[in-house]
């Protein structure tokens, strides 16, 4: 595996992430960032962040396995949220909740969760990219 992932001594330890990624493979693999359309570009969840969030990380899961990588692999997530609030954040976790019991992955890399403005799309309430290393 390419990417080990660490909660050093000296940092929080943080339930959702850990904050060091290592990476050691040769193949970096950046995934734009996949906002909840299906495959169809049909919004899915509108209004409902945690659906959103789950078709989010679905949608990445798809673009990582067409590099030939996994959740495994990726080395850092940047997550952005229209108008963040602290009190989203169970909307939030039950999303990618949903989305890793689906995958049968644990997916814990460091993440920088941004609130924004507005995304691409009015009815998108999340956008989520990621950055993978492999072997």
């Amino acid at each position: 595996m390419a990417i080990t992932l660490v909660n050093p001594g000296g940092l929080p330890e943080i339930d959702v992430y850990r904050q060091v990624s290592i990476a050691s493979g040769s193949k970096l693999v950046f995934i734009a960032g996949q906002v909840a359309w299906d495959a169809d570009g049909t919004t899915v969840g509108v209004d409902d962040l945690a659906a959103q969030a789950e078709q989010c990380y679905l949608n990445v899961a798809t673009a990582l396995d067409a590099a030939g990588a996994s959740f495994d692999d990726v080395a850092k997530l940047n997550v952005h949220v229209v108008d963040w609030t602290p009190d989203k954040m169970p909307l939030l976790l039950e999303g990618i909740a949903r989305a890793t019991a689906k995958l049968g992955v644990t997916a814990a890399p460091p993440a920088t969760l941004l609130g924004v403005a507005a995304l691409d799309v009015p009815e998108h309430l999340i956008e989520v990219e990621a950055t993978a290393v492999v072997d």
